[in-house]
């Protein structure tokens, strides 16, 4: 098993986040065991009058930098205090790279959105249904394929006083993969966390201990893969 220095690579997930100044950002660093690598992440979160903006960024050590690969996407909703705010319009932007592929293909994605939470917002969810245009895809037949689509499902969870946390994503998505001879991907990475601020006298130290399965069908190669990871994540 490699070695990696874990604490050069919180210093460059640290300095990543240091150029982010916006509400409701988390940093995670996770060892992946599967891939035998460690991977950061960077969230932010932020709502407004006219929806909500999200975006993350993960970096992969191997040990040094492999892969990068982002989303950003925007909910619009101008009609918040309607009957109908709990539908929005959706659209988003996904990409990256890594030293082994090279770039991956951009991909545009636009839709609607359907979003619900509990009375006291401890439990939130959305399910995204888009149109996803990745352009320079080559389908089976060997002819273009740019139209696809995608639907996301998006959920948090908290239990026993915010405690505990569950939450996560699952992708399912039409991408051709000539060299996999594969057009359908899904993807689900949920992710259980126990919140140390809960902790007498830790109510400042929002640090959570945790971790995550990313169980995927079609995306690393064809076929199913399960890989678990040992995460930290702070929120800011």
């Amino acid at each position: 098993m490699k070695t990696f220095k874990f604490g050069s690579i919180l210093a460059t997930v640290l300095l990543v986040l240091s150029s982010f100044n916006a509400f409701g950002q988390n940093v995670q660093l996770h060892y992946d065991f599967a891939r035998n690598c460690a991977t950061s992440t960077v969230e932010m979160f932020r709502a407004d009058r006219a929806g909500s903006t999200f975006f993350f960024v993960d970096f992969d050590f191997n040990p040094r930098v492999s892969g990068a690969y982002g989303e950003i996407s925007r909910e619009l909703c101008f009609w918040k205090e309607s009957k109908l705010n709990w539908l929005s319009v959706h659209v988003e932007y996904n990409g990256g790279l890594n030293t082994a592929a090279g770039s991956f293909n951009n991909a545009w994605l636009g839709g609607l959105t359907y979003s619900g939470h509990s009375k006291d917002w401890s439990k939130t969810w959305s399910v995204s249904a888009m149109y996803k245009a990745i352009p320079g895809t080559v389908g089976l037949n060997g002819k273009m394929q740019p139209h696809n689509f995608q639907i996301t499902g998006v959920w948090n969870l908290d239990f026993f006083d915010h405690w505990v946390s569950f939450n996560g994503f699952a992708d399912f998505w039409k991408e051709a993969r000539v060299w996999q001879g594969t057009e359908y991907i899904f993807i689900t990475e949920p992710q259980l966390w126990i919140n140390l601020n809960k902790i007498k006298g830790w109510d400042k130290v929002n640090l959570s201990l945790g971790t995550e399965v990313e169980l995927s069908t079609n995306f690393v190669e064809k076929g199913f893969k399960a890989m678990p990871t040992v995460a930290v994540k702070y929120a800011f």
